[in-house]
């Protein structure tokens, strides 16, 4: 039947091209997200806080901001990278072949 060629064949097969959008959209919707708080927020959000930071020249809290967001990036791909461990060990990629 339909469903189950769709959850036994063309799931499976398309799960490690899944998983890589995944991981790419997982940081840059993190820089989005920044992005739009540098240019969209009036009080709160890292990009918020980097602008206002920079404005007052205090560059060390724009560098701690920077690590902070660059550090919930790592994490967040590294979350992904795992699950996709777990969910496609059967693939070549995955298994180092």
């Amino acid at each position: 039947s339909y469903w189950q060629t769709l959850f036994k064949l063309r799931l499976p097969a398309a799960a490690p091209f899944i998983f890589n959008a995944l991981k790419i959209n997982s940081t840059l919707a993190l820089i989005g997200a920044i992005v739009a708080e540098f240019f969209g927020t009036p009080v709160v959000g890292m990009g918020f806080r980097i602008s206002t930071e920079v404005g007052r020249m205090n560059i060390d809290m724009v560098w701690a901001e920077i690590a902070v967001a660059a550090l919930a990036g790592s994490v967040f791909y590294g979350v992904v990278a795992l699950f996709e461990r777990a969910v496609t060990f059967w693939h070549p990629s995955v298994r180092g072949g």
